[in-house]
């Protein structure tokens, strides 16, 4: 089993910035490709951000230009930069590695934008 641990989650005022991050184990965290996801309450979960091995990211349109994918291999921590929050943002955020056509998830941090 992959262990994959999020952070930065809390509570944000509409137009502010949270920095999420993921660390996973090292054997593995540059090798592959990750992943954030999110799930609002009452909504099925969503592709936020990926970045691939080699660094290349793509990101759901509704999230872009505010949010910044990225990870450091020498921490083997993944980021997600959350600028512009919104309240249709709120939602438990969730972090993911591919490895061999299986996805490992995590246990998911609290984003929680108020108006």
């Amino acid at each position: 089993q992959v262990q994959l641990v999020e952070s930065g989650g809390g509570l944000v005022q509409a137009g502010g910035s949270l920095r999420l991050s993921c660390a996973a184990p090292g054997r593995i965290f540059s090798a592959n490709a990750m992943g954030w996801y999110r799930q609002a309450p009452g909504k099925q979960r969503e592709l936020v951000a990926r970045i691939s091995s080699g660094g290349s990211t793509t990101y759901a349109d509704s999230v872009k230009g505010r949010f910044t994918i990225s990870k450091d291999n020498a921490k083997n921590t993944m980021y997600l930069q959350m600028n512009s929050l919104k309240p249709e943002d709120t939602g438990n955020y969730y972090c993911t590695i591919d490895i061999l056509m299986t996805t490992y998830w995590g246990r998911g941090t609290q984003v929680t934008v108020s108006s």
